[in-house]
């Protein structure tokens, strides 16, 4: 079966992150995650089925994983899993494979994404700094994820956009 559990998943599964500029309601997610699970479902490399699974958390972040113990994703897969999202994308309002954004909580826990100009611009004022909560969308093993896809802003790659 392709499509499992993303709680099956190995550690080493290889995962990709895509953060939603703006927040997916609850009328699009279902849309969203229905169409994604599709694709999930027929994804092929080679011809051979992949092993997938998915997450969705926060209104934000669709978490994609392919077991590679089975089969590994190949190029051509892979733009097809970017080319279905881009699909999707304009029936939910909300960029999801744009890329080059920072996602972090404010001081009330509200969840924001900005471009890396106005992240520095937020760390020369003041309003984020080492401790900002962060997320971390360029992991790329589900061991990673697990670990540090959500951190404190001094404890990534985000440390270098705090001015220091």
């Amino acid at each position: 079966m392709p499509l499992i559990k993303f709680s099956d998943l190995p550690d080493d599964a290889r995962v990709w992150v895509f953060g939603a500029d703006a927040p997916v309601d609850d009328i699009d997610a279902p849309r969203l995650l229905a169409a994604v699970d599709g694709f999930l479902y027929a994804w092929k490399a080679h011809g051979h089925p992949l092993t997938s699974a998915r997450e969705w958390r926060d209104e934000r972040f669709l978490v994609i994983g392919v077991d590679q113990r089975t089969e590994g994703a190949s190029g051509c897969s892979i733009d097809g899993l970017f080319r279905t999202l881009q699909a999707i994308e304009q029936g939910i309002g909300a960029s999801l494979v744009g890329g080059g954004r920072v996602f972090f909580r404010d001081r009330l826990g509200l969840l924001h994404s900005v471009t890396r100009a106005e992240f520095e611009a937020l760390a020369a004022s003041g309003e984020v700094d080492a401790a900002t909560p962060v997320y971390d969308t360029t992991v790329t093993s589900l061991a990673d994820y697990r670990a540090r896809f959500a951190t404190a802003a001094g404890a990534g790659w985000h440390a270098a956009l705090l001015g220091r």
